[in-house]
């Protein structure tokens, strides 16, 4: 028995194989592509206005630009050659004759019926024997015939003739079809036979050669080195080392934005002469004289010094424009205002570089300092400028108008918390706003998520006392209130509970489900919880208008310690809420309350411990809150204790009422009570032991003063003896009722 591997001469396999191998590739690369071009920001809630500044288009156009940037050249064409050759490969596979195999039959073969006789099939053989022998039959030039064609034919009806008549091959031709026995294996290989015939043999090997040899190795190389040259937060190292080199532990906001001029994108952004052109231009704009601050682009006079001791190139031509945004500074220069626009997000992707850099540092200051440069660079405001320039059509003139002189800026929240007309009188006239400019702010001002802080506090979640080194959650309850919100509806108290999920609900323990308050219990007070399937929201994205990037908010919680300046527990980032913010409309605020949780490991040793929480949004500025929380830490012991003295006091109710009519004693020496409770039988029958306790008690004080012997004990020592009795009948059994 031997194997024979044959190549596809018909044609027919092969196409199967290359359809197989196009259809293994390019299905990856088209839903790559398909995710490539779907636009993210589309499945998030939009901020609904109609603002748009002078430089709206030149926005637009850079988030456009970055989202083709995503669909690369060269991805498209592979998928559209990857579905090219598909769609060949099936033309090829319908048109192409599948090649028939024809069984062996030895009756078709002498072309008799499989009912004859064996007299029939010895005349059959004798007849075609001597019309078919080779010497006797002459070659047919018309059909091509040859001495071996005639040969294999008369062999065939020889073996079709020995099948029916002969014993061993009539055996053979039953067990394995075949009259020659048992035969070998027959392996197609889906392949054109063109490419193994003389000649074309090196061209395969070159194909193999430059696929597994150079493309795949190139591929390989391509990505693995390109994952070294980028951090975790997606810039390259070089920036993130030049980063880790500008950190300082007293650094400010301004700091934060000289730091992130070093980043080596800016050299691809600003190659050979785009270095210096306009430089000049853009340094002499936003060292102008401001009208709310002494220079135009908010610069300090520190940071003024640190521009002008850069050398020219890529860092100085950066940290202008990033200067000229963030001042919102008229460069008069279609170019000039391009690249003003385009620095910033590159600047922002740095910025999470930085931040994790503060927060390996574990320091607060240039954390926050991170957090608020965020904002900034989205809002495109400069360093400590008005909150209200966030509003559309707030310039320096109506933020003067709105403050005068006063060295407090006034927040978004304290401007809408003001009536209407007082409003309306201040920002709307010549110069200022107009009435259709001044509706359309206050409407995107209610429209802005706020997270308005409505508790906080600690807990361990089946426990309820917090001991050394136990898993704490912090949890955060809030809800959304735009600013000038009306109508704001009272807060729950059963909202700021939250109920632990059942210990067999490994669904709720793991954050795969929600609880729901849908009631409160009449008898206990306590609320009525529902688990439902989790389904998070996401806050609008961000009212940026000057930020090239879509940006959805997030929300970052962690604590500090005021004392030592330092990070207590890191920050946990909350983008997706579990209830709505707003209605379907997507303007009226639901005042749904938020739940935020974050969990870290109580501190080894028992005590008080006061943190400042900050709950941080990185894209509006003045939406922070700030609030001391303390952690009470119980010893284990005290904890297990008081959780036994918890439980001796909790009576059980029963079902049976118990009257208890004071003895005539009792009532003579003050000490009987009626009573009627709903009590079970065992707090009965403790009520009793107490009563006679406390008579025996008051006789044998009574007959010590008499005497003069022993002495009475005073209350305190009464109370402590009356828990321990308490307690020893507890541990064997002798009734429960609650401590004094």
């Amino acid at each position: 028995m031997s194997t024979d591997y044959t190549y596809d001469e018909e044609g027919y396999l092969w196409p199967f194989f290359v359809f197989t191998l196009a259809f293994i590739i390019t299905v990856p690369l088209t839903l790559l592509l398909v995710r490539r071009s779907r636009d993210p920001a589309a499945a998030f809630p939009r901020i609904q206005t109609s603002f748009k500044h002078a430089h709206t288009d030149t926005v637009e156009a850079l988030r456009k630009q970055e989202k083709r940037k995503d669909r690369k050249l060269s991805l498209t064409v592979a998928v559209v050659v990857g579905w090219a050759v598909m769609g060949y490969m099936l033309y090829l596979i319908q048109t192409t004759e599948a090649p028939s195999q024809k069984l062996w039959n030895p009756y078709d073969i002498l072309g008799i019926s499989e009912s004859a006789t064996e007299k029939q099939i010895k005349s059959t053989y004798r007849k075609l024997s001597l019309k078919l022998h080779p010497d006797k039959v002459k070659l047919d030039p018309s059909k091509n015939e040859t001495m071996e064609d005639l040969n294999a034919r008369f062999v065939e009806i020889t073996k079709a003739y020995q099948a029916l008549t002969d014993e061993e091959v009539r055996n053979n031709y039953i067990q394995y079809g075949n009259p020659d026995g048992k035969q070998g294996f027959s392996i197609n290989i889906a392949l054109p036979k063109a490419i193994v015939s003389d000649g074309n043999g090196k061209y395969v090997v070159l194909v193999y050669s430059a696929l597994f040899g150079v493309l795949l190795p190139y591929l390989v190389g391509s990505w693995w080195y390109g994952t070294l040259r980028r951090s975790k937060e997606g810039v390259l190292m070089e920036s993130a080392n030049r980063l880790f080199r500008e950190y300082r532990d007293n650094i400010d906001e301004g700091g934060v934005v000289t730091a992130l001029s070093t980043g080596k994108e800016y050299e691809e952004l600003f190659k050979g002469d785009k270095a210096d052109s306009g430089l000049s231009k853009v340094e002499s704009r936003i060292l102008a004289e401001g009208e709310l601050t002494p220079l135009a682009g908010g610069i300090s006079l520190k940071d003024k010094g640190k521009l002008e001791d850069l050398e020219s190139g890529p860092q100085r031509k950066a940290l202008a424009l990033l200067w000229a945004y963030l001042g919102r500074v008229e460069l008069d220069d279609p170019e000039l205002n391009k690249a003003k626009f385009a620095v910033a997000p590159v600047a922002h992707a740095l910025n999470k570089s930085f931040n994790a850099i503060a927060l390996a540092y574990m320091n607060t200051n240039p954390l926050l300092a991170s957090y608020y440069a965020s904002q900034l660079l989205i809002q495109a405001m400069p360093p400590k400028s008005s909150p209200l320039l966030q509003l559309p059509y707030f310039t320096p003139a109506v933020v003067k108008a709105v403050e005068g002189d006063s060295r407090i800026h006034t927040s978004v929240q304290d401007f809408m918390d003001r009536p209407d007309a007082k409003r309306r009188s201040l920002v709307v006239g010549k110069g200022l706003l107009t009435e259709e400019q001044y509706r359309e702010a206050v409407a995107v001002a209610k429209q802005l998520p706020y997270l308005r802080v409505a508790k906080a506090y600690f807990k361990v979640t089946g426990e309820r006392f917090i001991i050394p080194s136990s898993l704490v959650t912090l949890v955060v309850k809030g809800r959304f209130v735009p600013p000038g919100s009306e109508k704001v509806p009272e807060i729950n108290p059963a909202d700021l509970e939250d109920i632990d999920p059942a210990e067999d609900d490994l669904d709720a323990i793991l954050g795969r489900k929600t609880k729901k308050v849908v009631g409160k219990d009449e008898k206990t007070g306590k609320p009525i919880v529902e688990a439902a399937e989790a389904e998070l929201v996401a806050a609008p994205l961000a009212a940026a208008p000057y930020f090239a990037r879509d940006h959805s908010p997030r929300w970052h919680v962690f604590l500090t310690d005021s004392k030592q300046g330092r990070v207590a527990v890191p920050p946990f980032t909350f983008a997706q809420f579990d209830r709505p913010i707003f209605e379907a409309d997507g303007r009226t605020p639901t005042f749904a309350m938020q739940t935020l949780k974050a969990q870290f490991q109580a501190p080894p040793q028992a005590g008080h411990y006061t943190f400042v929480m900050h709950v941080v949004c990185d894209s509006y500025v003045g939406f922070d809150t700030k609030m001391e929380v303390t952690l009470i830490v119980e010893e284990a012991s005290k904890a297990a204790e008081m959780e036994v003295e918890d439980e001796i006091s909790e009576p059980d109710e029963g079902k049976f009422h118990f009257y208890h009519r004071p003895s005539p004693l009792e009532e003579e020496e003050g000490v009987g009570i009626g009573i009627k409770r709903s009590a079970d039988l065992n707090s009965f029958l403790r009520h009793r032991l107490d009563r006679g306790h406390h008579a025996r008690r008051q006789g044998r004080a009574a007959e010590a003063e008499e005497t003069g012997q022993g002495r009475v004990l005073g209350r305190g020592e009464q109370h402590r003896r009356r828990r321990g009795r308490r307690y020893q009948r507890h541990k064997h059994g002798y009734g429960t009722g609650k401590l004094d």
